[in-house]
């Protein structure tokens, strides 16, 4: 019997079960640091994955409900990508990875877990992060729990939030924010 000890999972059991899409639910509760929320942006906000590759795991994720990246307009797209490349910013700066897998599962066939609601993944990689253990024992260890990454993480993503764009004037409230 395999056993491995996972202890940020007790939440997922023990929470309520509800209908409809999590990403929707998770983007509207305004309890950003319990559902590992780091930033919100115009129209996606950067999430930690519950259910992670690698310690880091971070998921894109549309406010817009939709299947489909191709239903994004061309200001979400942008926001989309342009958070994709904060999100490494981030997370190069908090953790020196050695590389990064970036990419989408779109619909079941391609092994999209939430299939009804596009996200990117976005997961650092460090030489020697793989061991025997997938290969021999199909278990992945995940050295650290998630709320230490999150507590990690979250103060870089307050900077790049914080930060103005060079080629833009500095929003006021409303955008960027982590609550």
């Amino acid at each position: 019997m395999k056993r491995l000890w996972s202890p940020w999972r007790m939440k997922y059991i023990l929470n309520n079960k509800t209908k409809g899409c999590v990403f929707c639910r998770m983007s509207e509760e305004k309890r950003d640091k319990n559902n590992y929320i780091l930033f919100r942006g115009e129209h996606n906000y950067i999430i930690m994955n519950l259910y992670l590759y690698n310690n880091g795991h971070l998921l894109i994720v549309p406010y817009k409900h939709t299947s489909t990246i191709e239903k994004l307009n061309k200001a979400e797209a942008s926001d989309f990508i342009e958070l994709t490349g904060k999100s490494v910013a981030a997370f190069k700066e908090a953790f020196s990875p050695d590389g990064f897998n970036i990419g989408m599962n779109l619909m079941e066939a391609a092994g999209a877990g939430i299939e009804a609601h596009i996200h990117m993944h976005i997961v650092p990689r460090w030489n020697g992060d793989t061991s025997f253990m997938p290969v021999l024992f199909e278990t992945r260890v995940i050295p650290e729990s998630l709320d230490d990454t999150y507590s990690k993480l979250l103060p870089f993503f307050l900077k790049i939030s914080s930060a103005p764009e060079p080629h833009k004037k500095k929003k006021g409230a409303g955008s960027g924010k982590q609550l």
